[in-house]
């Protein structure tokens, strides 16, 4: 089942969510505005989210275009708004499908595992089979799992997608731009949010950009993971 963050302002409708999603044996959190729902994904790995667009704090399309700045998880939107151009300015933002309201969990549910079937099949073939090993750090991209001296790391989504990916290019020096492009899936944007993960990613690699031993920032080129060099002796 999946672990689902609900974007949603109406208490009532939240809590019809929660409880049917729950009911469904999906893993339910939510928040009632964008900024929240933006420190959730920041900090907590989801397989989809539902966005409502009627939020306090943000309209929920300016959400959808912060949230794509910072994840690539799936996001439905469920909102009683039906304007075709609307719908389809969304989806073209970013969004990976659209419910209108009021619609029934059931619904909800088959349009949540037709997403996560898209999201997760762009990994497939023999690449993704194969657990990529560099040091003693093991990251399985079919289970989506990765181990550190065999302790299990906790990623969100994002962070294993960066991981898994500099994993399979071990020694390899890799762009910035390569880097938004393959993991964030945008052709440009901010370093910054590339720094950002690769700090919680060192966190949890138990290192510091002064004092690597896995992730090595080359200034103004890009990025590289290999061994530590007592692990490479």
């Amino acid at each position: 089942m999946a672990r689902v963050l609900v974007v949603e302002d109406d208490p009532f409708v939240r809590s019809a969510l929660i409880r049917h999603l729950g009911e469904a044996g999906h893993s339910v959190r939510s928040v009632g505005t964008a900024l929240a729902a933006l420190r959730e994904v920041a900090q907590i790995g989801f397989d989809v989210v539902v966005l409502d667009l009627g939020l306090p704090d943000l309209d929920g399309a300016e959400a959808l275009k912060m949230l794509r700045g910072v994840t690539q998880t799936p996001v439905i939107i469920a909102t009683a708004r039906d304007d075709e151009a609307e719908i389809v300015r969304l989806l073209n933002d970013g969004a990976d499908d659209y419910l209108v309201k009021p619609f029934s969990v059931e619904h909800l549910s088959a349009r949540m595992a037709a997403v996560l079937r898209r999201a997760g099949g762009g990994t497939g073939g023999a690449a993704a089979e194969a657990v990529l090993r560099v040091g003693g750090l093991a990251v399985d991209p079919l289970r989506r799992q990765a181990h550190l001296d065999g302790t299990p790391l906790d990623l969100t989504r994002r962070e294993f997608d960066l991981l898994a990916f500099l994993a399979a290019r071990p020694g390899v020096v890799v762009p910035r731009r390569e880097l938004l492009a393959e993991v964030w899936r945008q052709s440009y944007g901010d370093d910054q949010t590339i720094d950002v993960h690769l700090s919680w990613l060192r966190r949890k690699l138990g290192e510091t950009a002064a004092r690597p031993r896995y992730l090595h920032t080359l200034r103004g080129v890009g990025v590289k993971l290999e061994a530590p060099a007592e692990a490479a002796r």
